[in-house]
């Protein structure tokens, strides 16, 4: 993997914490406070500092006691910071937790407790936006997302993405429902859904590594959903538990208007899942569809003063 600088973990535990980090100490800071106050206890906690200058990422992680750092020398993208700190886990499950996401009292055991199904590999959170604007005015947070979701036709979603968020009232010790395939419940309750989000993803290492990990080409974005593309392929299901709650601060990483050279490589990586995972006759069936969302997203795009990176994206995603 190319790391360094890293300690092993020794610690039993059901669960390990993977937080990839480049060059937010500030908050990577609050997303250790939030782990240290919360994670069951003995939980192994790694941090992969991703090539950050002068080791920032490094100092703001050695704070906290017990936490392993592994220092890249260069930067590779969150794919490949992701594959070296699932390589020095050790927890039968691995939670990959964005630098900007702040963990909430019981959200471990909440999406621990599913992997006692051999069938599950991935569990998605409830990822609620932690957006300090809205919540000083007393309004109810929004979702970010309560699971993934995918359209044969080329584009994945947020599932429940702009949602008002109202807790739904649960008895205390009610018993997980059966795992029937194919579900589709509501945000509040728990259940199959087609993808986990990388952002605060809980994953089985086993069907981590049997998959093949984060595409490291990809560097990041849409990492997360060829992953379960891969997973899905592999026979494992993913379930979503709105009782393990992730606070995100929504692009935390890189502002609020993502760079040219961002928009170009979400736009190659979303072009990238449909010829790597859609296949065979659902590829002949679903190229009309396709052809249409790229129309409509080439026009979005246009209106937005985007255009010119979107289609060098996935100019670059066909070219290979």
């Amino acid at each position: 993997m190319g790391f360094e600088n890293s300690k092993l973990e020794t610690r039993n535990s059901k669960l390990s914490l993977v937080v990839p980090s480049h060059s937010r100490p500030d908050l990577l800071r609050l997303c250790l406070a939030s782990v240290v106050r919360y994670a069951p206890a003995g939980t192994p906690v790694i941090v992969v500092d991703d090539g950050s200058r002068d080791a920032v990422i490094s100092r703001a992680a050695e704070e906290f006691a017990g936490v392993t750092v592994i220092r890249r020398r260069r930067p590779g993208g969150f794919c490949v910071a992701a594959n070296a700190g699932i390589a020095a886990a050790t927890a039968p499950v691995v939670e990959l937790l964005n630098d900007d996401a702040e963990v909430t009292a019981g959200w471990a055991d909440a999406a621990l407790r599913w992997f006692a199904d051999p069938r599950v590999g991935a569990v998605a959170p409830l990822v609620l936006r932690n957006d300090p604007a809205r919540l000083a005015r007393g309004l109810p947070p929004l979702i970010d997302a309560a699971g993934d979701e995918y359209d044969p036709g080329g584009f994945a979603s947020k599932r429940g993405s702009g949602v008002v968020w109202a807790r739904p009232e649960r008895e205390r010790g009610e018993a997980l429902p059966s795992l029937t395939l194919g579900a589709r419940p509501e945000v509040g309750s728990p259940g199959p859904v087609w993808g986990v989000s990388a952002c605060a993803g809980f994953y089985r290492r086993d069907a981590l590594l049997n998959a093949g990990g984060f595409p490291p080409h990809f560097r990041a974005y849409f990492e997360d959903v060829d992953l379960s593309f891969r997973l899905r392929r592999l026979g494992y299901e993913v379930v979503y538990d709105p009782a393990a709650v992730v606070w995100h601060r929504v692009s935390g990483s890189y502002g609020k208007k993502p760079s040219r050279r961002t928009l170009e490589q979400q736009s190659c990586n979303e072009e990238r899942v449909f010829w790597r995972n859609v296949r065979g006759r659902d590829r002949l069936r679903y190229l009309p569809r396709h052809a249409a969302v790229l129309a409509g997203k080439a026009v979005r795009r246009w209106q937005e003063g985007q255009l010119l990176p979107w289609l060098l994206g996935r100019l670059r995603a066909v070219a290979g």
